[in-house]
């Protein structure tokens, strides 16, 4: 077991790289394939020692081999995040089939979380990448009921869709579609959890920064990494979460 943790984390890391090329290059309509990665700075190729997840970043000390420009603490912590991510869903789930919907479920999660922190857009390209998977793994491993996917997709995306329309344009309708997708993994009521975590953590998140003066009021804050968050947490530890609430106020 020692050994297939170890494999699952790596597994992760280097999919984690390839995921912030993914959410970088996807929302400027870049190929992923070509040109390769590059230093932004100094336009120098990277090689296979500056392209080892996590590893590099410290042996580079976080500098361009090239012209000693900063990197992004992002590179290396998507990397680790992600390896840690594919770990716990094997402690999780085990080598079931709910495991390659939980991978398929992060990797997503993850690419919509470089994208928008970087470009603000929750690319479609992704999403359509993914649905096919996420419903054909929704039927063979499904849900209790088996149309609590479809449930959480509308709710989720009916939920989404009438914030973005009072807001006008408070709400993205790329968090509306995303929200669809969000709901076919996760059913009715995991769904409205994981936007109720993502909207508590967004609003505390912006209170602190305006608090902090970073941001200014009404700014745009990209809301996909909220949800990313709040969707693993409520995919992981929703049924805790809703047993623990309903046991406390007795419903």
């Amino acid at each position: 077991m020692a050994f297939i943790y170890a494999y699952q984390f790596i597994l992760g890391a280097v999919l984690g790289s390839f995921y912030n090329v993914v959410g970088l290059r996807v929302p400027e309509n870049v190929s992923i394939v070509r040109p390769r990665s590059h230093c932004p700075a100094c336009k120098r190729t990277l090689g296979t020692l500056d392209l080892v997840p996590i590893l590099s970043y410290l042996f580079l000390h976080g500098k361009c081999r090239g012209c000693g420009t900063k990197i992004s603490v992002v590179y290396p912590a998507v990397e680790l995040v992600t390896g840690l991510l594919f770990i716990f869903a094997l402690y999780r789930f085990g080598l079931t089939g709910e495991l390659a919907i939980a991978l398929l479920f992060i990797s997503l999660l993850v690419i919509i979380f470089v994208s928008d922190i970087s470009h603000m857009i929750i690319p479609d390209k992704v999403l359509l990448f993914f649905l096919p998977f996420l419903i054909l793994g929704r039927i063979v491993v499904p849900l209790e009921p088996w149309w609590d996917m479809f449930s959480g997709a509308f709710s989720g995306f009916a939920l989404l869709f009438l914030i973005a329309i009072i807001s006008k344009g408070g709400m993205g309708f790329g968090d509306v579609k995303l929200f669809f997708v969000i709901g076919l993994v996760l059913g009715f009521k995991l769904t409205l959890l994981a936007f109720f975590i993502a909207t508590l953590i967004g609003a505390f998140y912006g209170i602190a920064g305006i608090a902090a003066g970073r941001f200014k009021k009404r700014q745009p804050i990209p809301f996909g990494p909220f949800i990313a968050v709040g969707a693993l947490v409520s995919y992981f530890y929703g049924g805790i979460i809703l047993n623990w609430y309903f046991r406390m106020f007795d419903f």
